[in-house]
């Protein structure tokens, strides 16, 4: 799927060397360190969500529904303590893109200068551009996954954690069938140090050669921390051989869209806190029509490259406008996805 690259050839095309080209290729993904300054990108995007953590405190210690504020503790204790006490998780205040369905006016999002400046920034796209060219879209299939320790967390009703580890899939899987042959990359970051203990990827090496594998809707089969999860039937795949992958402030992880991955549950006392990006070459259909999507790189018209973190928040702003009126109380009348409950693969 994606383009056939010959290393020794492309000297001047990207950051990645020509063996984490291989790894790529090889493996469906490879591990980049320090990509990522944290002072410089990481940083900011902290301290720009401790700004959105204290609005969400204030509106729910003033709905009478926490008994504080919790100002004193660092963003990842204050997180917890705030989803623990409400027995709800509240990440679509932070998150960079917005649900299915069921949206209003008024539903949360963020789109921050310094998170837009992570999407653009020079070194990753320099990476990416190793793998896909350097004509790069940001796809709007993206999101921050704030994770506190399952033992804190509140449970769904099935009794599992919500935003606990995550169940097997391709990332192709998310998609509808309009991206089929677009070259989608994933790109993840932690912005805290993450060892296997706080719920790091688990990566399946060299899954991605094959077909789009079937994702099951509701499915059990897997273990009952993945109930009700739409996730990748273990039989389908080599599941035994999946690795962890920690990765330090400032590293990436790139991965092929079929690669078959999941997630570790997080075990330690801290939170795991993560981006989760997609990128393709621009002028390929993204597989979320509805949702927008930017020029991060151009080398053939570098003016269309977007650079304004207002204008992104502009364009996910019209979206949730337009998104306030499709797909209310149960309807689907805008597809998002492709699975359905009655696969064979699934019973």
């Amino acid at each position: 799927m994606f383009p056939s690259i010959n290393v020794s050839e492309t000297p001047n095309m990207g950051s990645l060397t020509a063996e984490q080209i291989q790894h790529f290729n090889h493996y469906g993904f490879v591990q980049v360190d320090d990509v990522l300054d944290p002072e410089e990108i990481l940083d900011p995007i902290i301290e720009e969500y401790e700004g959105v953590l204290d609005r969400l405190a204030d509106e729910l210690f003033e709905a009478g529904e926490i008994s504080s504020r919790y100002e004193d503790l660092p963003f990842g204790e204050r997180v917890t303590e705030i989803y623990a006490e409400t027995g709800r998780i509240h990440n679509q205040v932070f998150d960079f893109s917005l649900p299915f369905s069921g949206v209003k006016e008024d539903t949360p999002f963020w789109t921050g200068p310094a998170v837009f400046n992570a999407f653009t920034n020079e070194s990753l796209l320099d990476a990416i551009e190793s793998l896909l060219g350097p004509e790069i879209y940001s796809n709007p299939v993206q999101h921050v996954r704030v994770k506190p320790p399952e033992h804190r967390l509140p449970k769904n009703d099935v009794g599992n954690p919500i935003i606990g580890a995550t169940a097997w899939h391709q990332d192709h899987g998310v998609v509808i069938e309009e991206a089929d042959e677009t070259e989608m990359l994933t790109v993840w970051f932690p912005l805290y140090d993450t060892p296997v203990e706080k719920g790091p990827l688990k990566i399946v090496p060299s899954s991605h050669g094959g077909e789009l594998l079937t994702h099951c809707v509701d499915y059990v089969g897997n273990g009952k921390e993945f109930a009700g999860a739409r996730q990748i039937p273990e039989n389908l795949f080599y599941a035994d051989g999946a690795i962890p992958i920690p990765v330090n402030r400032g590293g990436i992880v790139l991965m092929h869209k079929k690669t078959v991955h999941g997630s570790l549950p997080n075990v330690s006392d801290e939170v795991r806190w993560s981006f989760d990006l997609r990128y393709n070459p621009t002028g390929q259909p993204t597989g979320r029509p509805l949702f927008p999507g930017f020029v991060a790189r151009s080398k053939s018209n570098p003016e269309t490259e977007l650079r304004d973190a207002d204008k992104w928040t502009e364009l996910w702003s019209e979206t949730r406008s337009m998104m306030a009126g499709i797909n209310q109380d149960g309807q689907g009348d805008h597809k998002f996805g492709r699975w359905n409950t009655d696969h064979p693969d699934c019973a």
